[in-house]
């Protein structure tokens, strides 16, 4: 398991849980970004934050310290 800013782009993976309290859990939470969805890291700003995801069939934008609070297990792709 690792935490959403490590993933790179075009890797898909399994939400396995939220970290953070109050607003912002809540605030993720209603985002989609919920226990068991899948999300993929679309792409990083030249600069490196924010990340582009998509979830739930659409583009979500998450800076580094927010991806950071949500922990993934990624997919590994069938050879």
């Amino acid at each position: 398991m690792t935490s959403l800013d490590n993933v790179t782009p075009g890797k898909t993976c399994i939400i396995q849980e939220i970290k953070g309290e109050g607003a912002v859990r809540t605030r993720m939470m209603d985002m989609g970004l919920i226990k068991g969805a899948e999300i993929k890291v679309i792409r990083i700003a030249p600069l490196g934050d924010p990340v582009e995801f998509e979830v739930k069939g659409y583009n979500l934008s998450l800076r580094k310290k927010e991806a950071h609070l949500v922990m993934v297990q990624e997919l590994h792709d069938a050879t």
